[in-house]
């Protein structure tokens, strides 16, 4: 196969980035899409230029490093596919693809193809703990979880925080990566003590980190490579609802009594 490379360049966060064509003779449909990247990459420094920056690790679809536009899609045309995971058969002798970064204020450019994901680290960390006991390999049955509700938990616990729901969605949010993180913890037994401070305290570091606000268009559920369903923001938006109402309770409890 032989396809025309549009690969968006940008030395740095404080420089003009821009598209930047390719040729990419010998590209086998067998190739995943970063293999792909590889070999066009060694042929960059064969020719004494800089290789294309772009995220990887695992490779295995579990990481969710390897996040990127392509053809304006994010992770590509496949759905429920990680870019690591997506193959060169996605495409036919003579395609031309435009790849570029996760376009998003939360995401910072840093080189190429590669974005600070940082924001999302945030997000997990403002959660904070869960503070229920569990001692040294508990029993496995010595806490009893619903097949249900174990279920949903290990959906929405699927999540890679690839960054994905936010390049694809028009507004940037990133409701159903935090919706994920959230409901995976709040529908088992020992997320229960922290439950509703943790919405609180994780709804707010997603808008200090400047995503922008869920109106459910679903684009996010479809570019997900695990797939997670927007029924998560949902769950995290009744959650936050109820933990506002209680925390103002609280505070007007509070100010009586003082």
């Amino acid at each position: 196969m032989k396809l025309t490379l549009h690969v968006w360049r940008q030395a740095s966060a404080q420089t003009d980035g821009k598209f930047v064509t390719y040729q990419a003779p010998n590209v086998s449909p067998d190739m995943s899409f970063l293999e792909m990247l590889d070999v066009v990459n060694e042929d960059l420094i064969a020719r004494g230029e800089q290789p294309i920056a772009f995220d990887h690790d695992c490779r295995e679809g579990i990481c969710g490093s390897c996040g990127m536009m392509i053809n304006g899609q994010a992770h590509g045309p496949w759905q429920a596919t990680a870019t690591c995971q997506l193959h060169m058969r996605a495409f036919k002798d003579g395609d031309e693809l435009w790849i570029e970064p996760w376009r998003a204020r939360g995401f910072p450019v840093i080189k190429d193809l590669c974005v600070n994901r940082g924001a999302l680290d945030r997000i997990i960390a403002s959660g904070g703990y869960i503070s229920a006991y569990t001692g040294g390999a508990p029993d496995g049955n010595a806490v009893l979880v619903g097949k249900e509700a174990s279920d949903r938990a290990m959906d929405a616990a699927a999540c890679i925080g690839c960054g994905a729901c936010v390049a694809a969605c028009p507004n940037a949010s990133a409701s159903l990566f935090t919706g994920a993180k959230i409901a995976h913890l709040g529908m088992l037994p020992q997320g229960q003590p922290e439950r509703y401070r943790r919405v609180l305290s994780m709804v707010e570091q997603m808008d200090i980190e400047g995503f922008g606000h869920c109106t459910l268009f679903g684009e996010c559920q479809d570019a997900c490579p695990k797939a997670i369903s927007i029924d998560v923001i949902s769950r995290m938006n009744r959650d936050y609802l109820k933990a506002s109402v209680m925390a103002r309770e609280e505070a007007t409890t509070a100010g009586g009594a003082g």
